[in-house]
């Protein structure tokens, strides 16, 4: 796609990957996350932002038990392998919607470039989960904290990807009311 074609449709892919992206983190939220910690009694991997390490992981794994394990790798790292690019496409295409006019393509630029972070933070955390899941009971402590690593930071890039994007769309509505304010003197 190329970079007119992206700016001019951006709004548009904004919202249909948003639309698409809120209802998967919904439904990983409300159903799969959430029947996970009940089987459990412990948080996902996936919910820990500030991470863990091989006691919490193993701890996690022993209380899911084979079927909660099975569960973990059948439906809630399918849905979070499709979230990743969906909300990396929203937020993207949210930052370039509201960047276009913007003389200072500095924030832009960065927003693109936590967001793909984030996306890439969040395929090897699920990469990991997937291989310390599969190789249980034994675990590897290296293993456990490269995941975690990847959680803590997926967890940072989203959040300032996040508030970039959030900087931006204000900035933008700045100067459309400052356009607008010109327009009527």
């Amino acid at each position: 796609m190329t970079k007119r074609i992206l700016s001019k449709h951006a709004g548009f892919i904004a919202v249909g990957s948003g639309l698409v992206a809120a209802s998967l983190y919904l439904l990983m939220i409300t159903v799969t996350l959430a029947h996970i910690q009940a089987i459990s009694g412990q948080v996902p991997f996936d919910m820990r932002p500030f991470g863990y390490g091989p006691i919490e992981a193993a701890t996690l794994l022993e209380a899911l038990g084979a079927k909660g394990r099975a569960y973990y790798l059948s439906y809630q790292i399918t849905l979070d392998t499709l979230y990743p690019a969906m909300l990396a496409l929203t937020l993207i295409s949210t930052i370039l919607w509201f960047g276009k006019r913007m003389s200072n393509r500095r924030p832009i630029h960065v927003g693109v470039a936590l967001s793909i972070a984030s996306t890439l933070f969040d395929y090897v955390e699920n990469l990991g989960i997937l291989v310390i899941i599969r190789s249980w009971p034994e675990l590897s402590v290296s293993l456990v904290y490269v995941v975690s690593t990847a959680t803590i930071l997926k967890s940072l890039a989203t959040t300032l990807a996040v508030v970039l994007v959030l900087l931006v769309g204000f900035g933008w509505a700045r100067q459309c009311k400052s356009i607008r304010s010109l327009a009527v003197r």
